[in-house]
């Protein structure tokens, strides 16, 4: 056929522009809706930061030392025992003087009075840890987190040291950041009862 002519171009069949113009328009729904939930907290549920007034999170923890688990509700801070949670870590140098301090307040309060201390150790080697809480005289539980999942992930705490009061009912009377003194400290215990 050489030399034939093309057919005329009313025979030449037209692709049809319908589907390609669905295809485009989905193609930038999809893409607009990806981009709104990538660069939005469109459907990522909203983190609650723990604030007074709030119900504090509840946590368990490994025991420091081993044997057992420690944390809230159970052992202080709802279910009508209040809780001080205090954090910290052998090598912040702010808790060093602080532990100390805490342990020995809660030693010297009577057992059938005292608040619940539980102490919560972020990121520290065991052996760090025990060491640091038993030069400390800590008496009080003390629960281990290394991957920081109570310090940050439900306290927001992004440094030691830190103190959370809680009521009885579970309820957050009182945050300190930071250092927190001994008469700070037997004030907030004593709103707690």
């Amino acid at each position: 056929m050489i030399g034939a002519q093309p057919p005329p171009s009313s025979a030449i069949a037209r692709s049809p522009q319908r589907p390609r113009t669905v295809f485009l328009v989905v193609g930038i729904v999809l893409a607009t809706a990806l981009g709104v939930g990538l660069f939005t907290s469109l459907g990522t549920p909203k983190q609650v930061v723990p604030t007074v007034g709030a119900a504090a999170p509840a946590f368990s923890l490994p025991l420091l030392g081993g044997g057992g688990r420690v944390g809230t509700p159970a052992n202080g801070g709802g279910d009508g025992k209040p809780a001080v949670l205090v954090f910290f870590a052998s090598w912040c140098t702010p808790c060093q003087t602080e532990i100390p301090a805490i342990a020995a307040v809660y030693r010297h309060q009577a057992a059938a009075g005292r608040v619940p201390v539980i102490g919560v150790d972020g990121n520290d080697p065991t052996g760090d840890a025990l060491k640091f809480a038993h030069e400390s005289g800590v008496t009080f539980p003390v629960a281990v987190d290394p991957y920081y999942q109570v310090t940050e992930g439900l306290y927001y705490f992004s440094g030691d040291p830190d103190a959370v009061f809680i009521n009885g009912n579970g309820t957050i009377e009182h945050i300190v950041r930071g250092p927190i003194t001994r008469s700070e400290l037997v004030t907030w215990e004593r709103r707690l009862t």
